[in-house]
């Protein structure tokens, strides 16, 4: 029997729905994130991130995790890294949001399903169900 990577799709239903506000979050320019994370003026990464995902999730469901990290070197774009926190409808996830000039990454730290199903393609399918639950209304028409 094959065995599948349940970690893997489950990052790649957070990637999606974090596309959008990884696109909101490239409109902050990199030098700002990298004064920030080395002041460790956390609050400004926090108002920026709920600044962009306010119209795009429901309130409260997609928060900043108060951890950042940045990664610089010659000859290299920047590299930014978000501590995330999402929770919405039984499902909590804690995962970093990477973000570079035009892609991001998803590193899930730790999931907790509310009475988790036995089978982990359930599971994955409530967490698939609650990220498309907390998006707004507005964006889902």
């Amino acid at each position: 029997m094959k065995t599948q990577n349940h970690l893997h799709d489950r990052e790649a239903a957070l990637a999606l729905a974090m596309k959008d506000i990884a696109a909101e979050l490239r409109l902050v320019d990199p030098a700002d994130y990298v004064g920030y994370v080395r002041m460790e003026q956390y609050s400004n990464l926090e108002d920026i991130i709920n600044s962009s995902s306010e119209l795009l999730f429901q309130p409260g469901s997609l928060t900043f995790g108060l951890g950042a990290d940045v990664r610089l070197s010659w000859g290299e774009e920047p590299r930014i890294f978000l501590d995330m926190e999402f929770r919405y409808d039984c499902v909590t996830v804690f995962f970093s949001l990477g973000l570079s000039r035009d892609r991001e990454f998803i590193a899930i730290r730790m999931i907790t399903f509310a009475n988790p199903d036995e089978d982990p393609l359930v599971n994955t399918s409530r967490l698939a169900s609650a990220l498309a639950a907390a998006r707004s209304v507005s964006q889902r028409s």
